[in-house]
């Protein structure tokens, strides 16, 4: 976008003429930008509910228990099949900026959350579709705005007040149950659960923030057996083989030394030639070459090294000097594998192997060898930390990939539950709630704000109404089914799409993480507001590209 700024001062010119000619007059200045498209105010806001609604249909129907699956397809013609919303988003090619700020709240919710990036893009959709209804009717997106936070504090006060603590394992079960609902087939599901809540139990005693389990939990996926064959591993696994085959495969425990780099020899960073006139050059050349990496193989043998796992490589003239010294070496490791030794182990990562002390190297508890298909695994035991592998199975490269987006989700889910137990009925009753709640609350607070507040509650019926859709029930009839099953027993009364049951969410083990509602509201609420916010959208064009000449001539010969 650039302006022409003789254009500019053109056009002033003539204003100020025109002014002073006419001093009644007051045209609205013109700015003039060439290569560019301008939508403003009523239509940029069209524009962009638009393109939210768009992306809103693209995954509302994988929604729920009974929400279908999306096949995506990329451009070499790898195949995606999965109904996980966020995987939908971040896998399409969306040019939108809107579309693109949505597909950034839901990654976000992911992130956070680990579950509910669904939820959050329906949720901001519907509220831009009842903005644009209410500047229909002339209210201005400031009080929009406004009424929208003014709901979302009491949607937030709500969901504190009606949810409850989760008493034993079987609660978190639920939640985690809930979480993968329709994502897997229930057995699988249970496996998962299992494994998230093993791994969650392993790290709830470490420090490393809400995205520790990704960080200690190693998911690798193997071809060998069925995908509720898969099971965590309080270890390290990774595909690794010793580098010289004289050296022992197992061992029962020992002392590990980890460097962030190799045991070779640098090269130089300029390009370089070296004329040599003489033999014995070169030899000594080669020999002080050995002698620094004799050195380096003592000084670790002096510290009673077994085991040695390297970021780099291995000098070819060091393999026989480490087996010599009784060492065991690994090579190529990636840095997150070292870091998770270094947990397991107590060892530190040194950059210098010639600056490694005593207090850097570590203890293993045990180390193998298992070949699994056609593959050479390596397996590290330790008792200093927490960090595991997830040994995720499947039939096929597909099916292993679903299975490792639902572990994730579910170890997302169990690592955040156990720093915050508190949870809220699913099936759409949270949100049937807040509904009724916010529709009764709207008329305390004064001016157009109300109709905002009922905006946002309507909002909220587009969980429901997609769970029913999905489930092949009347949207309409379950949730005013729904409203008035609450209105006589309680929030927690919900919709059982697998039975179309209206039945209390904790009885039924239907029940949703409270951080997860809070923060879909809170991310959807933000989103639309920066929506709202813009009242000005300039498209740059795109700038004519270099003539193809050749084609020209070719064509003029013709």
């Amino acid at each position: 976008m650039m302006v022409l700024k003789g254009q500019l001062h053109q056009h002033r010119i003539q204003s100020e003429a025109s002014a002073r000619a006419n001093p009644m007059s007051s045209p609205e200045p013109e700015v003039n930008l060439e290569d560019t498209d301008r939508l403003e105010g009523r239509a940029a806001l069209v524009n962009n509910v638009n393109a939210a609604l768009a992306l809103a249909g693209a995954v509302r129907s994988t929604l729920g228990p009974r929400g279908s699956d999306k096949m995506l397809v990329g451009e070499g013609g790898e195949v995606v099949v999965t109904n996980d919303g966020v995987t939908v988003l971040e896998t399409a090619k969306v040019e939108h900026p809107t579309a693109n700020l949505l597909i950034s709240t839901s990654s976000a919710q992911d992130r956070l959350a680990r579950d509910g990036t669904t939820t959050t893009v329906l949720l901001t959709a519907e509220l831009l579709r009842n903005a644009l209804e209410l500047t229909r009717i002339g209210v201005h997106p400031s009080v929009i705005m406004n009424g929208y936070r003014i709901a979302l504090d009491e949607a937030l006060s709500q969901l504190a007040e009606i949810s409850r603590e989760a008493a034993d394992k079987s609660e978190s079960r639920a939640v985690i149950a809930t979480a993968l609902a329709g994502k897997i087939d229930t057995k699988l599901a249970s496996v998962l659960t299992d494994m998230a809540l093993d791994a969650a139990a392993a790290l709830a005693q470490e420090e490393g923030g809400g995205d520790l389990e990704r960080l200690r939990v190693k998911r690798l996926q193997v071809a060998s057996g069925k995908a509720s064959d898969s099971e965590i591993v309080h270890g390290l696994v990774i595909r690794k083989q010793r580098l010289d085959f004289t050296t022992p495969s197992a061992s029962d425990g020992g002392v590990i030394a980890l460097v962030d780099g190799g045991l070779e020899n640098r090269e130089l960073m300029l390009d370089a030639e070296i004329e040599v006139r003489s033999l014995g050059v070169l030899a000594g050349f080669h020999q002080r070459t050995r002698e620094k990496l004799q050195t380096q193989v003592d000084h670790l043998a002096s510290l009673g090294v077994e085991l040695l796992c390297v970021r780099d490589g291995i000098a070819d003239e060091a393999h026989v000097m480490l087996t010599a010294a009784g060492i065991t070496v690994y090579r190529r490791f990636e840095r997150e594998d070292l870091e998770r030794l270094a947990c397991l182990t107590g060892a530190a990562m040194v950059r210098d192997v010639g600056r490694m002390s005593a207090s850097d190297v570590g203890e293993y508890s045990s180390r193998s060898e298992e070949k699994i298909e056609n593959s050479w695994h390596l397996r590290i035991d330790g008792n200093r930390g927490a960090a595991m592998t997830a040994l995720l199975r499947g039939t096929t490269p597909t099916m292993r990939e679903e299975v490792s987006r639902a572990f994730d989700d579910a170890l997302g889910v169990a690592h955040r539950l156990s720093a915050e137990s508190s949870f809220l009925p699913g099936g759409g009753a949270t949100q049937i709630h807040l509904a009724r709640h916010l529709r009764a609350y709207a008329p305390s607070q004064k001016g157009r704000e109300q109709l905002a507040i009922e905006g946002f509650a309507d909002a909220l019926e587009i969980i429901p109404r997609a769970l029913a859709e999905n489930a092949g029930l009347d949207p309409i009839d379950e949730i005013l089914e729904l409203s008035s099953a609450q209105s006589k027993n309680g929030p927690w009364i919900g919709l059982d799409v697998m039975s179309g049951d209206k039945t209390d969410m904790a009885s039924a083990g239907i029940i949703d993480p409270l951080f997860v509602a809070r923060q879909a509201l809170t991310g959807a609420t933000e989103a639309a507001i920066t929506v709202l916010r813009i009242d000005d959208v300039l498209w740059a064009q795109v700038e004519p590209g270099t003539p193809d000449w050749n084609s020209e001539e070719s064509e003029d010969e013709i």
